[in-house]
This record gives C-alpha cells, structure tokens and sequence, in this order.
C-alpha cells in the first residue's frame, strides 16, 4: 500500500492530564532547564579555558555538556510552550524535525558513553601508552565518527518515519516527538519495526556491549593492582561516568522495553522526564562534584590568584 500522510499535526498530550498544574510544572521544567543550562555551560567554559583539563578525557565530557544542554533545548521549550499556552499541537514538520535533532543527539550520547568507557579502560590498564593511544589525531577522529554517524542515522530515521500513514490517530501520548509514540499512531508495517530493531541493535546494543566489555577489563585491571590505594584511586576515576552510564540505560530500557500499554503511559512520562530533563541536569553536577581538576579549575576561574 502506499504511504500517505493523512494529517497535518500531531497533539503533545503528555502532561493533559495535569493542566490544574500547569503553571507549577512550567515553573519545575524552566528551574531544570535553567539549572541544567547553567551547569553544562560551567562545564564547557572550563574545560575550553584551563590548559590543564586539556586532556582526552575532558574533551569526551565537553562534548557531552554540548549534547545535554541541546537534549533539553530540543524538548523542554515546547514543553513549556504547551503549559502556558494550553496548546498541545505540533505541526508534521516541527514534529520531525524535533524527531531528528532527537535522534542525532540520543545517538551522539550512546557512542559517547560507549567512547568514554574506552578511554577510561585505555587510562587504567595502559597508563604508560595514554598519550600515545588517544592522541590528538584519534580523539579528533573518534568525535567526527560520532557526530557524523549519529547526523547519518538521524537523517535516515526523520525521513523513514516522515512517509509513513497515520491513519489510527493523531494524537502522541508523550510531550515531544520520539519513535515510539509516533509507530503506535501508524498505519500496520513490518518496515517500522524493523528500522527500529536495526537502529537499537548499532546505536543501543553495540554501545552498550562496548562499555560492558571496556568495564570488564577495567575491573580486570584494577584487581590486578597490589595497592588498596592504587585501586581505589583507579575505580574512582571511572565512578562518575558509570554512575551516568546506569542513569542513561536505566530510563532509556525502561522507555524502549515497555510494550505499548495504557497503564503504562504516565510511567512513560516520568522516565522521559528523568531521560531528556533531569539526567542532562544531573551529569555536571555528577563530574563536578565527584572530580577533583574540575573542582580545582573551578576555584582557579573564580579566584585567579
């Protein structure tokens, strides 16, 4: 059959079932944006200032602040939009367009963590080799791999989902365009779920199976060494980025695993929160807190002296 596009827009309905509670949510989602914004911005402007955190690893971060800050920009602005206006529609190009810069971002942060996982395991189990491994010319080559694979499968993914019918409703039970909500609204074809489990399998599984194997080898390593200090001070090195990594997992699982289930739906809502608003906000904190240089860079930005 065809595809034909029987609509001109979709309706956010995500949060339509707490409008008496609008204005409080707006006033929660603009504090996590506000607070998130700040603290990647923090992040990125150190990082790009002190020489000292010039390193592969902070790179890997900076990149990641750039990526939470444009997670939130893509979905809370609408999202606020909705709860103060009242108006839950999204035109068919603002919805994909959204749906692309969502894909490419989701995307960008799985081969980052995945990346970050191999750096950490490079630093812990080849200290002496570091600089000679991730060298400038690789690292440069391990982000514009990144970036452009996840633009590549992006642009595929908006265009694919772009043809298809929607001839079930119009209506996304969710409060931005993402995949899921927008295949249960299509007209029945094999050709979604298959897009779907092949885009899961390079951008989800693949990464995922790359830090558990990074993380087994570091755990490997670190209990190898003599030291009880020696091993602490290797496992902490890798605690902030796996305690994002747990994060990141754990929401998107919950979110692509569920099967499509009306009960289900508000539980949906909670986890794209804590997936697109609150794991962007928390990631700085979690660096910052838990890293020392940071903390020192920090101090030496405020107090130059």
């Amino acid at each position: 059959m065809e595809n034909s596009t029987v609509t001109k827009e979709f309706s956010l309905l995500g949060f339509s079932n707490s409008e008496k509670y609008n204005i409080l949510l707006f006033v929660v989602f603009l504090f996590i944006y506000c607070v998130g914004m700040f603290w990647n911005l923090i992040i990125t402007m150190l990082i790009y200032m002190d020489p000292h955190l010039h390193t592969p690893m902070y790179y890997f971060i900076c990149n990641l602040s750039f990526v939470d800050i444009s997670y939130t920009t893509v979905t809370l602005p609408k999202l606020m939009a909705i709860l103060m206006t009242g108006d839950y529609s999204i035109s068919f190009t603002q919805c994909f367009i959204q749906l692309y810069f969502f894909e490419f971002l989701g995307g960008t942060e799985t081969l980052l963590l995945s990346a970050m996982a191999y750096d950490r395991y490079v630093a812990i189990c080849f200290p002496l080799q570091y600089q000679l491994i991730m060298n400038k010319t690789k690292c440069v080559s391990i982000f514009v791999g990144i970036w452009a694979s996840s633009c590549g499968n992006a642009i595929c993914m908006a265009c694919f989902m772009s043809t298809l019918s929607f001839c079930h409703s119009n209506k996304l039970q969710q409060y931005f365009c993402d995949i899921k909500p927008i295949s249960e609204l299509s007209c029945a074809d094999i050709r979604i779920y298959i897009a779907v489990c092949m885009e899961t399998f390079i951008l989800g599984l693949c990464p995922f199976l790359l830090i558990l194997i990074s993380y087994k080898k570091i755990i490997s390593c670190i209990l190898h060494i003599k030291s009880v200090e020696g091993r602490k001070k290797a496992f902490f090195t890798c605690t902030s980025h796996l305690t994002v990594v747990l994060i990141f997992y754990g929401t998107v699982l919950w979110l692509y695993t569920q099967p499509p289930l009306k009960p289900s739906e508000e539980i949906d809502q909670v986890f794209s929160v804590l997936y697109t608003a609150v794991t962007p906000m928390l990631n700085p904190l979690i660096y910052s807190l838990r890293n020392k240089e940071i903390r020192n860079a920090l101090t030496r930005l405020v107090n130059p002296k």
